[in-house]
């Protein structure tokens, strides 16, 4: 019975390890597919508050845990983590429908011309790509380390699931959260 549980549990590890690697790839490689004539335009808007909802339940799940609420706490780590799933899900039918948007592009013209370039401050045009790059960076981090957070506790682990929640928690915040700014920023340049 031992061996049986020690060979799930390992599987169940090289499951998060390999989804940590799949999923980035899955990402990439679908945003070279192009698929015409689909107009997914109204899901920025909606992944954004994916994002937001996300957000707002973590905070909701920290302070269920604070006050040892743990059933509710579980709870609504999964909901968060199923709406990261949709988030995902929605982001890349989005990017696979539709052009990228350049910030700044007033006009949607895929370039940014002499009055665009004078319009965006260096400021705005620096924060948004370092909000931008860093949110791109941690979600890739972030999905093991959810999932090892997540396993730990699943496996009754808590030491091991608080020192993971300590890192991970913030990072997944983080993440949620620079979503709806990064989208705030770039929803003006969407084309209309």
């Amino acid at each position: 019975m031992e061996s049986t549980q020690q060979n799930t549990k390992h599987g169940i590890r090289k499951l998060i390890i390999a989804l940590s690697i799949f999923i980035p790839l899955a990402v990439a490689v679908l945003f070279k597919v192009k698929v015409e004539g689909v107009d997914l335009s109204f899901l920025p808007s909606i992944y954004a508050c994916i994002n937001g909802l996300t957000a707002i339940l973590l905070i909701i799940a920290l302070v269920a845990i604070k006050q040892k609420k743990i059933s509710l706490h579980e709870g609504i780590i999964k909901i968060c983590m199923v709406l990261s799933v949709l988030f995902l899900l929605c982001y890349i039918a989005y990017h696979m429908t539709s052009d990228p948007t350049l910030y700044g592009d007033l006009n949607g013209s895929g370039e940014l011309d002499q009055y665009e370039l004078a319009t965006i401050s260096a400021a705005s045009k620096i924060t948004y790509y370092f909000i931008l790059i860093t949110h791109i960076i941690l979600s890739v981090a972030v999905v093991p380390m959810v999932l090892f957070s997540y396993l730990y506790a699943w496996e009754g682990k808590y030491d091991k699931h608080r020192k993971w929640t300590k890192i991970t928690w913030p990072l997944w915040f983080y993440v949620a959260a620079s979503g709806v700014v990064v989208y705030l920023m770039i929803s003006p340049y969407y084309p209309h």
